[in-house]
């Protein structure tokens, strides 16, 4: 797994797959100027892949990359309080779309990237739950300043598509990319 992401450790074992290793591919992540979300995430999700296959060239290598857009505006991970609050503010009352990409390198086939949509709507939200959430602190690293699967989503009114998606790894298209590939499902002993 190319990837340092808890949520997305947690989603794979939830459907039985136990990476043997896990790596944090360390590349830059620079959205190019006019660059469209669906195209930036496929494009991180590869350039992720890329960095191992030369010297994981024998296994199977998963990379991914989440990002959260209104419009064509992509929204930044969230590293600081101000950042998040302007995300939570620019998502308020409005939907927007999280996209992911991930890319399934094996020693045997090219590697397949599979970019999901799911589009969701924010309640508008009042400033006393913008702060109740910002002091929760689960917006820290965040694309688009939110977690679904924590307080923000007592704040959706409305989903499109898929949910693990949101959280950061779409299981059913990866599922079916994996079965495609003649990957082996196990459980544990």
């Amino acid at each position: 797994l190319g990837s340092s992401s808890i949520r997305r450790l947690e989603l794979l074992n939830q459907i039985g797959v136990k990476p043997d290793l896990i790596l944090s591919p360390n590349i830059d992540e620079k959205i190019f100027s006019k660059e469209l979300p669906r195209l930036y995430v496929e494009r991180m999700s590869i350039e992720k892949n890329k960095v191992f296959q030369q010297k994981y060239y024998e296994s199977t290598i998963l990379t991914a990359d989440t990002v959260v857009s209104v419009g064509r505006r992509i929204l930044p991970k969230t590293m600081d309080i101000n950042t998040a609050e302007k995300c939570l503010q620019l998502i308020s009352g409005r939907r927007h779309k999280v996209f992911t990409s991930f890319t399934l390198y094996t020693p045997d086939n090219s590697p397949k990237t599979k970019t999901i949509q799911s589009i969701l709507k924010f309640k508008r939200l009042h400033p006393d739950e913008i702060s109740y959430y910002l002091s929760s602190k689960e917006w820290e690293g965040k694309a688009g300043g939110y977690a679904i699967q924590g307080i923000a989503a007592s704040f959706i009114n409305f989903i499109s598509g898929s949910y693990s998606n949101v959280v950061g790894l779409p299981l059913a298209e990866l599922y079916r990319a994996l079965i495609s590939i003649g990957y082996k499902f196990k459980h544990d002993e």
